[in-house]
């Protein structure tokens, strides 16, 4: 670990940490160097819509392999009984529902209005309710026309991926992704060790906060993490990826749609300048009731940071203020070009 890439993470994480109450650890990555300040690096956090990123890889793993395809109908993947919303004679396409351009809600029918009231708010979200809700559902928008955030969407992909594949979204992540990369402690599900090792959540002002489960919205924001585990799927974005995965990850990137002249959204990514920086990244930010999280890759550079946070002040500012340091301390490159697509 050089101060080059040490100190500053260093320094973010302290700062991090002096302002709040819950476990805080930053990671970045360099080209061939990593650092990771804070609390023990082995903690697991929640790590919210992060998760979205996961998913989207999950359905280009697939893709390469030829098991479903982007622009596959939704319907085909759902039960013959469960009819998958239109509107303008378009249909809803897996890739739409990876881009968050599918129209669809961003909640599923059924879970408000009590259910975002609840300290635990997903938890009834079954897939029964989720499939259900559907039959009720209206299209916001064309598919494949507008960008509109939903997570319904995203766990709605994770649901049909892992039903299509014969198991679960858990299992679905640890094989087409974890167990490739070396990635042991990213899971939904947490056996009593890793249980032992999960920071407690806590709101902004410090109040202790309950753990959040998504039940079949888990494609969405179900996962738990630690650094090291998302520095390893950060490294993979950046290159050289093993094996196939390399063709599925191109994938991710250059498949965008514009959401405005300088921001386009791809499968599991949001690409974009971050702050004082001419470098174009992909990010993607994640939050539960008490934790925060953030991953963010400048594949020109070479370079990445994570930030996770077991309090729900959000980290986004912090990690990207560190990885524009980082992608301009070193020598020059030109900038990444703004991605286009449909």
């Amino acid at each position: 670990m050089t101060s080059l890439l040490g100190d500053p993470v260093r320094r973010t994480a302290e700062r991090l940490g002096a302002r709040q109450r819950g476990a805080v650890v930053v990671g970045a990555l360099r080209g061939g160097e990593t650092a990771v300040h804070g609390a023990d690096p082995g903690t697991l956090f929640e790590i919210g819509s992060v998760t979205k990123t996961f998913t989207s890889l999950a359905l280009a793993r697939l893709t390469v392999r030829g098991a479903v395809e982007p622009d596959q109908p939704l319907r085909d993947l759902l039960p013959r009984d469960i009819p998958a919303p239109e509107r303008g004679g378009e249909v809803i396409r897996l890739a739409h529902l990876a881009c968050h351009t599918s129209g669809l809600p961003r909640l599923p029918k059924g879970l408000l209005p009590g259910g975002l009231f609840r300290s635990d708010p997903y938890a009834g979200c079954t897939g029964e309710l989720l499939l259900d809700g559907l039959r009720r559902t209206r299209l916001r928008s064309v598919p494949g026309t507008r960008f509109r955030y939903s997570n319904l969407g995203a766990g709605l992909l994770g649901l049909v991926l892992a039903r299509h594949t014969g198991t679960d979204y858990d299992t679905l992540v640890r094989t087409e992704i974890c167990r490739p990369l070396g990635m042991t402690d990213t899971r939904v599900v947490l056996d009593p060790a890793r249980t032992a090792r999960l920071a407690d959540g806590h709101s902004r002002t410090g109040r202790p906060r309950p753990r959040w489960h998504l039940a079949a919205l888990a494609g969405a924001g179900g996962l738990h993490s630690t650094v090291p585990d998302l520095l390893a799927l950060a490294g993979a974005q950046i290159g050289p990826a093993p094996g196939e995965f390399a063709e599925a990850i191109a994938l991710t990137h250059t498949t965008a749609h514009r959401v405005n002249a300088g921001t386009a959204a791809h499968p599991g990514w949001i690409s974009a300048g971050p702050p004082r920086s001419r470098h174009r990244i992909l990010f993607h930010s994640g939050g539960t009731g008490g934790y925060r999280s953030l991953v963010a890759i400048a594949p020109e550079r070479r370079a990445a940071v994570v930030v996770l946070s077991a309090n729900a002040r959000s980290v986004d500012r912090a990690g990207l203020d560190l990885l524009a340091r980082i992608i301009d301390s070193g020598p020059g490159a030109d900038p990444v070009p703004a991605a286009t697509g449909a």
